[in-house]
């Protein structure tokens, strides 16, 4: 039975640094939620609570409706798969998946039959006499991920499973998890420092910073309409550049007026114009339409090249342009920029402009 989970006002310091402060998040039945931010945000305390590994100093933890905060971990039916596999090097994968349900008092037929069922559901049928040692890396956490669903956990904790993986290996697994999620309804909470991941696999992504959420919405919303400076900065590629606030709610950048979105200044504030790089129009020197700039770097992308441009009064700035488009664009090219008309964040002038990499 999946059930929703609910984090209110939890608060937990070590010391004298504050891990939560006052975090709130409404996990729906089903739902896999990606938790996301810089290191030291809070995200894997969350977790640890939400697992009973941790105690929070204050709030309240439900899950299904039932206040667990006080539950031992080993009474909330949590289910984990952690980043260093974990797995018992003296069990098969049997073994290893079949050990929570021996725990529990389960008899050998009925741990052999679930065992099997998962090595299905995970991709590894007739693996189970294998050691750990007979597995990749991939393997050992497919093992891991059975291992945790063996007890039918009411809720899937992952706790950045992926990052000890090649790539390849992590963005197969990556989408094999969500099938899977997917396919058994089980409510997940992931942590991840991978914005990729987080955004590929997660219904939501809640963004944390200093203990605290800035923003949980779905990948596309979270990208296309970030709440805050700080959530459009740390997902994805953001341009910082240099506008004027003017009357009607809109910001003058590069001689065009934009439409704002979120918090307005007062008129006539110099402000940094949050943009995308896919947010700017390249088009060619003479066009007569744009901001004159040139090209300092172009980076193949496969189907997209991004280009590093400095405007002639010196603001920096990337665009993302389909690769056919930009081939005549090599470094030293001259162009003009144009922003797209659409809604956009502005932030308190940051000094010389500046840009995120």
């Amino acid at each position: 039975m999946t059930v929703p989970v609910h984090l209110k006002q939890l608060r937990r310091k070590f010391g004298s640094t504050v891990a939560l402060d006052g975090l709130d998040l409404d996990i729906a039945a089903g739902e896999m939620v990606a938790l996301l931010g810089p290191s030291g945000c809070g995200k894997t305390t969350a977790l640890r609570i939400v697992a009973g590994f941790e105690t929070a100093d204050g709030g309240e933890l439900l899950m299904g409706g039932e206040d667990v905060t006080s539950v031992p971990a080993n009474r909330r039916d949590i289910g984990m798969v952690f980043q260093s596999y974990s797995l018992f090097p003296n069990m098969t994968a049997a073994e290893n998946i079949a050990y929570g349900l021996r725990v529990r008092g389960r008899g050998a037929a009925i741990r052999k039959e679930r065992a099997g069922e998962l090595l299905e559901l995970v991709g590894l049928p007739g693996r189970e006499g294998h050691y750990p040692h007979q597995l990749s890396g991939g393997q050992q956490q497919r093992v891991a991920l059975a291992r945790a669903l063996a007890i039918r956990p009411r809720v899937l904790l992952l706790d950045e499973p992926l990052s000890a993986l090649d790539a390849k290996v992590r963005l197969s697994l990556r989408e094999e998890i969500r099938r899977i999620q997917l396919d058994l309804g089980i409510t997940t909470v992931f942590v991840t420092h991978d914005q990729e991941e987080a955004l590929s696999m997660a219904d939501r992504v809640a963004v944390m910073k200093d203990g605290r959420l800035e923003q949980c919405a779905a990948p596309g919303e979270l990208y296309d309409r970030p709440a805050t400076p700080f959530v459009a900065e740390f997902v994805g590629t953001m341009n910082r550049l240099p506008g004027t606030v003017r009357d009607g709610g809109v910001v003058e950048l590069f001689g065009r007026r934009l439409p704002i979105h979120g918090e307005r200044p007062a008129v006539g504030a110099e402000v940094d114009v949050l943009l995308r790089p896919e947010g700017l129009a390249v088009g060619a020197a003479d066009d007569g339409a744009g901001t004159p700039a040139t090209v300092r770097v172009a980076t193949f992308l496969g189907p997209t090249t991004r280009l590093h441009l400095t405007t002639d009064s010196g603001a920096e700035c990337k665009a993302d342009l389909p690769s056919w488009e930009a081939t005549a664009l090599a470094p030293g090219a001259r162009c003009t920029i144009t922003p797209h008309e659409n809604p956009v964040l502005v932030a308190e002038r940051a000094g010389a402009p500046s840009l995120k990499v």
